[in-house]
């Protein structure tokens, strides 16, 4: 009876469990050998656009989304490369691909900046604006859809959006663009009033450099900390001491 018991155990394992098992390990390694592979294209990928050859970084990226479909990054990176070589219909399916795999502020940004570029310019600000609900804390995103919002003519909108970005950067350089605005406008009183702001950030900018160039003396003339060596002998020198005091006891 247990014989046949233990024959029948047998047989359902050939039957069902082994081929799973040995699927599962064929997939495992499958998996590590893709990995490695992936690896080594994003390598070529990366020293591809270093060294300013679109063409060969093309072809490594694509290789990857061949044995890897569903690799965000990638799509991201070839959104890049298309885009620097002025394919932007080719950018933005890519860029697009990318955000639905994950949805990444990044991926969005991306296709905004596309848009601008050939003058699409309210798909430009809508992608910006849903790159902010993911992430709102990079001024240049605020800046971003500022300029389109300014080529739209929405000037209302152009400034909060940089009032926005300046609440994060504090630069002179935020203020600048909306004194910009208001200087098209002709409206006199808020030019008047951002150049007054201007004025008092650079007072307060000169004062934090200050502050920053006076904590860097005192460091500067702070005793030096021990190197490694220093400390090293200094233990030793305690060991010896204390095996002197115990051969003295």
């Amino acid at each position: 009876m247990l014989g046949i018991l233990a024959i029948l155990l047998v047989t359902i394992y050939m039957a069902f469990l082994f081929p799973i098992f040995k699927k599962k390990k064929q997939e495992d390694r499958i998996t590590g050998h893709t990995a490695v592979q992936v690896k080594k294209l994003w390598g070529i990928a990366q020293a591809s656009m270093r060294e300013r050859k679109p063409l060969r970084a093309e072809k490594a990226l694509l290789a990857i989304l061949k044995v890897d479909e569903k690799n965000a990054a990638a799509y991201n990176r070839l959104g890049i490369l298309y885009a620097k070589g002025q394919k932007f219909e080719e950018a933005i399916e890519c860029f697009e691909i990318a955000q639905s795999l994950d949805n990444n502020a990044s991926s969005l940004h991306n296709v905004g900046l596309i848009y601008y570029e050939i003058g699409e310019y309210e798909k430009s600000a809508m992608a910006f604006k849903q790159a902010l609900e993911i992430e709102n804390d990079l001024p240049s995103r605020y800046i971003a859809l500022a300029k389109a919002e300014e080529k739209m003519g929405n000037r209302k909108a152009a400034i909060e959006a940089l009032e926005s970005a300046f609440k994060l950067d504090h630069s002179i350089s935020t203020l600048r663009q909306i004194l910009a605005i208001h200087t098209a406008a002709e409206d006199t009183e808020a030019i008047n009033e951002t150049n007054a702001r201007i004025e008092a950030q650079a007072v307060e900018n000169a004062k934090k450099k200050q502050l920053e160039r006076r904590r860097m003396m005192r460091r500067a003339v702070q005793k030096p900390r021990m190197t490694k060596a220093a400390q090293q002998a200094r233990r030793q020198a305690k060991q010896l001491a204390a095996t002197k005091r115990r051969k003295i006891q």
